[in-house]
């Protein structure tokens, strides 16, 4: 079995694993009422009109949970194979509901942008996209749902909370384990801020590794793909792939751009946007940042001045362990190796929680909830803003209704992604950085301080 099938084979334990727990909810305090995984929206006054942008796998967990509360009315994707099957399956949705509506195609996403009648976009496209469309989406008076990590690049995270506070529309980031996994994560976190384990000292996030690649040749495009317009800002290059075994083969596109740096940041922006965004909201530093990131890394490619120097291989690092110091001498690890989950280490006690599990390692915080040192009454539901939990999408579609910003903002995700992105960094470059979190700059290293931004390829610019 190679990399990328054990990769995928223990994303895939770990997924089932939590589904098959979060039924049971055993961390669940009624303190206000939760939604159920299929809450959705009945009234056709309240639906709103949906754009869903990028309809590859991962819409399909994205997508229909959108339809609860909206009516699509158009689909887009560079891939016209993956609009296809969206287009059949939103159709499919919609006609079981009564709902016959006709569902346009676009292979050009500021064709969709453009038509007045949608309200709302889901954007589920590769990571290099993410910011581009977002922003745009914003500007044309749409409220977004966009997938996670949300940018590519710390520049485009000031980019978009710009743009955000300009525009004043309601945006969720798809880190569902804000809201999801049988509150395992919003009670650890409860636990944090209720003082239970003590002041915090040390948190560890174990992201999991990354898979390498064999050299991959020049191959054909596939039938359907629009290879320019999905490599969109990156450099343009040829496409290349190779069989892998498994459901994707070793390429640049579809689930494969994760590995590759022009893309996404490996597995550190892809799981580090899950669990260093829970421990930085558990650390209560999610409005800040690290003061100084350091690491060590293994990559699957030669690196020179923190660019690989091999083209045709996945170069994002496949093991790594960084440190990031935060302000009040509180240490973030963030690591490859060990037990997928966070560990949060207290004065009085360590918890550790993943997605599926939540438990005491030193003390007896998460035992004492059901008997001797419960949770505040109402405190669950103050920490998630005053609203209902249990649902990523119904939290999106409620703040929809009320102007307020959802429990996975932009604000608190530009700050744990800033910190994955540092970490990238770091190990790109392979020193030493220190960050300034006022003024968002990497102080005293030009080079590691290039990697805020990039170039975009002509045409394709990001522009706030």
């Amino acid at each position: 079995m190679n990399d990328r099938q054990n990769s995928r084979r223990r994303f895939l334990q770990t997924t089932s694993a939590a589904a098959a727990t979060a039924v049971a909810a055993p961390y669940f305090f009624s303190d206000a009422p939760a939604y159920s995984q299929d809450a959705k929206t009945t009234s056709k006054q309240d639906r709103k009109i949906i754009g869903c942008i990028g309809v590859g796998d991962r819409w399909n967990a994205v997508g229909p949970q959108a339809l609860n509360f909206g009516d699509c009315v158009a689909v887009c994707d560079v891939d016209s194979n993956m609009t296809d099957k969206a287009k059949a399956r939103v159709s499919e949705i919609q006609s079981k509901a009564g709902r016959n509506l006709d569902v346009a195609v676009f292979e050009d996403y500021q064709k969709l942008l453009e038509r007045k009648d949608i309200e709302v976009v889901t954007i589920v496209t590769p990571d290099h996209w993410h910011s581009k469309i977002a922003i745009e989406a914003m500007k044309a008076g749409k409220d977004v749902y966009c997938e996670k990590p949300l940018t590519l690049t710390i520049d485009e995270g000031k980019q978009i909370v710009k743009v955000l506070k300009e525009t004043g529309r309601v945006f969720q980031v798809g880190t569902q384990q804000r809201s999801e996994m049988g509150e395992r994560f919003l009670t650890a976190v409860a636990i944090c801020h209720a003082g239970l384990i003590g002041d915090i000292k040390k948190v560890q996030c174990a992201i999991g590794g990354a898979p390498s690649s064999p050299e991959l040749p020049k191959a054909d495009i596939p039938s359907g793909l629009n290879f320019e317009k999905w490599l969109g800002q990156a450099p343009l290059v040829d496409y290349v792939s190779a069989p892998s075994g498994g459901k994707y083969p070793h390429s640049r596109v579809h689930y494969e751009f994760r590995w590759w740096y022009e893309y996404s940041g490996g597995k550190m922006t892809d799981w580090g946007a899950h669990h260093v965004d829970i421990a930085q909201w558990a650390m209560k530093l999610d409005n800040t940042g690290p003061m100084t990131v350091e690491g060590t890394a293994k990559h699957p490619v030669p690196f020179k001045d923190g660019w690989p120097t091999v083209s045709n291989r996945y170069n994002a690092a496949t093991e790594f362990n960084v440190k990031c110091m935060f302000p009040g001498d509180v240490e973030l690890t963030i690591r490859s190796d060990t037990e997928n989950g966070i560990t949060i280490e207290g004065t009085k006690g360590t918890i550790f929680v993943s997605r599926g599990a939540l438990r005491d390692v030193v003390g007896n915080a998460v035992a004492g909830l059901k008997k001797d040192n419960p949770l505040p009454e109402g405190f669950l539901t103050k920490l998630y803003k005053g609203k209902k939990y249990g649902n990523h999408m119904a939290n999106f579609f409620d703040c929809i209704g009320t102007r307020e910003q959802p429990i996975s903002d932009v604000y608190t995700h530009h700050r744990a992604m800033s910190t994955c992105h540092l970490a990238n960094i770091a190990i790109r470059v392979d020193r030493k950085i220190k960050w300034n979190a006022e003024t968002e700059q990497i102080e005293g290293d030009e080079v590691a301080n290039s990697f805020i931004k990039r170039e975009a390829r002509k045409g394709y610019e990001v522009t706030a």
